[in-house]
Formats: C-alpha cells, structure tokens, sequence
C-alpha cells in the first residue's frame, strides 16, 4: 500500500458560457486540458481530468503539494485565465465571470472559484466520487451530506460496517461570519440539523470518520456574492467523498441524491429550484437557466491517477427522480416572482431592492392607513 499522501484538489470557475448560461464551449475544455497536461509533463502534477456542469469548467487534478499549494492554486488560476481569454475572442457571454480580480495572490480561495480539496493515504482500492453542481449554492450539498453519512435510511453502512459504526464528524461553516464548528454524530444530530436546515448561511465544510479521523468528504464553500459584494455569478459547488471499506458505499453515497431537494440559485441565483441529478450529456439547464442540475463522476485513484470518469447518474433508475424533478420545477416556476420560488428579500444576490426602496422610501408611512 502506498505510504506517501496523494493530494485530490477540484477547483471550478465559470468563465464564459455559449448561449446564456447553459454549457461550456467546447474551445475552452480543450485549453483546460492542454494547460493541465503541460503541466503533467512537467511532473508538476500526477493527473487531471477536464469537467463540466452546465457553464462551470470543473479541473479534477492529483499531486503531492497538499492543500492550499500555490503551485497548484497558481496553475488553475493560469488555466482559467487562458480559458477566459478564448471565451472573449468567442466573446462568449460571461466571459471571466468568476474571476474576481486580475491578480493571483497564491490562492484562488476568495478570488472567485470554488475549491474542494484533500489529501490522504490512498487504500490499496480508493473510490471516490467528484460531484458538481450548476445553478445552486453551496448549501445544496448540505442536504445529501446529511443522508449520507448520518441517515442509516440512506447508508446502511452506519448500521452494518463497524468502521461506520461510530459515525463521522461534520465541520460546518457560517459563511457570513467566517467560523466553522465541529459536530459529532450520532449524538449532536440534533444540533447539527439546526444549521444544515439553514443552508443560506451554514454549510458543511468537510466531513471526517470519527473512528480515526480519516477525511471522508470536502465540499467548496465559496459564496460569490459575499465575497464581491454584489451579484457576480452563481456558486456552483464542488464536492468529493470517499467510498466503500469503512465510508459509505458508492451505492449508498448516491442515494443521497434520490430526493431532487430544493436548493437557492436557478435564474439570476435568485430563485428556488430541486437539484436534478443527470447525466453528462444533460447537465445543459436551459428552462428559466434551470432548473438545476447535479453529476456524479466516480474515479477510481491508482497511485494518483485517476481511473475514470464513470457517469454515475447516468442510470434509468434515477429517471423516475428526473421526473420529479421536473414535475417540482414546474410548480415552483407557476408562483413567479412570489415567494417560495423566488427567495427572501434579504436572500437575493441579484435585486433591485436598494433602488427601489431608495425611491419609495419617503412614501412610507407610520401606522394603518
């Protein structure tokens, strides 16, 4: 078994999309991927795969630099910088949208794009699951996180699978004061439930088996609006989890997304929508820029290559869930710019409201009238 850790970093960007905000033209995952094999022939990196979700460029990329390495964070800030320059001589709407400012600072956190990474031992089998999302915000993952690995309706693992047995350690972020907790399950799933409910402001960062620590799961938690001030782009997160002998298996770590729950971002990312879990090819959300849409690729990692990509929803069984999918979209698209579809006042990245209550304000008065 190999004894050196092997880093698995995912970093994504929206950097120009044809037409609207629906796919990735093909001329800029052709320049993700030269950049990142450049960068394989130059032994800065073991492997990467190029990704898409909908607009979002999604770079699955392996190496020994661990976490936050500059090398790495550097290199994927070149690649989407290259890619934002193809999108503007296709002058593809959107173009660099995701990326804040112009200058690289050593890390691309806080720049715009979102990051999952984690480093860790690779087993003699090391499954692994890269999920990306278009259309939604980072507290969608809240939701499967949960069922995987703290609902054994979902993963029987936490009954069956002694590793599992004792349950995992969820570490949550409040996203707008900048402070994470720490939350042990089963015991405080109570109090965990307490946040994960309000996934407009707590998400979960990482996830890790409390038997020994071992990282199970690392999602991107970067929050656009928050960041630039201002409506900039939708989040898009990224997320990676582990599988089978003592994690949650592949089959189990699916499920979690056989229930299309409601998640903020759909049009302007100012809107509700159910996450639909699809195929590659149908990860395209055109009706209303929505609704939207969630893959699954599963790897298997060999000594830090990846082995893969296979379309894990790519599955006639979750066809009755695409349904359901489409049939809560439709409902939610009839209430038009009332609430529940549309999201709160005080919860839309891209409003009017400053304006017009800076109108208005003088016309309203005390009191009934």
């Amino acid at each position: 078994m190999p004894s050196k850790k092997v880093t698995l970093s995912v970093i994504k960007a929206d950097v120009g999309s044809y037409t609207g905000h629906n796919r990735v033209h093909p001329d800029l995952l052709q320049q993700a991927g030269e950049s990142l094999e450049a960068a394989k022939n130059k032994k800065i990196i073991i492997d990467y795969h190029v990704a898409r979700c909908g607009d979002d460029i999604d770079l699955i990329i392996t190496h020994h630099h661990g976490v936050d390495a500059e090398v790495i964070h550097r290199l994927t800030w070149d690649t989407f910088m290259a890619c934002t320059a193809v999108a503007k001589r296709l002058h593809l709407y959107g173009a660099g949208q995701d990326l804040l400012s112009d200058a690289f600072s050593g890390n691309v956190r806080g720049l715009g794009p979102g990051v999952a990474e984690m480093e860790f031992v690779e087993r003699t089998s090391e499954p692994i699951v890269v999920f990306m999302a278009d259309k939604c915000s980072p507290g969608a993952w809240n939701f499967p996180l949960y069922r995987i690995f703290a609902d054994p309706f979902t993963s029987a693992g936490l009954i069956i699978d002694p590793k599992m047995h004792e349950g995992f350690q969820f570490t949550v972020l409040d996203a707008k004061k900048d402070a994470t907790i720490k939350l042990s399950c089963p015991e405080e799933l109570y109090d965990l439930l307490i946040f994960l409910g309000a996934s407009n402001q707590y998400m979960v960062t990482e996830v890790h088996r409390r038997t020994d620590g071992q990282i199970a799961a690392v999602a991107s938690t970067q929050k656009l609006s928050l960041i630039a001030g201002k409506y900039v782009g939708k989040d898009d997160p990224v997320m990676v989890v582990r599988c089978q002998a003592g994690f949650p298996a592949v089959g189990e770590v699916i499920e979690g997304f056989s229930f299309p729950h409601l998640v903020e971002g759909w049009m302007r990312g100012s809107h509700c929508g159910p996450l639909m879990p699809c195929a590659f090819h149908e990860a395209n959300p055109t009706r209303f820029d929505g609704p939207p849409r969630v893959v699954a690729a599963g790897f298997q990692l060999a000594d830090g290559q990846l082995v893969g990509p296979v379309d894990l929803f790519d599955d006639p069984s979750f066809d009755e869930i695409r349904r359901k999918a489409s049939e809560v979209a439709e409902y939610m698209r009839r209430h038009g710019p009332f609430q529940p579809h549309r999201l709160p006042l005080e919860e839309m990245e891209y409003t009017t409201l400053p304006q017009v209550m800076g109108r208005l304000k003088d016309r309203f008065k005390a009191g009934k009238q």
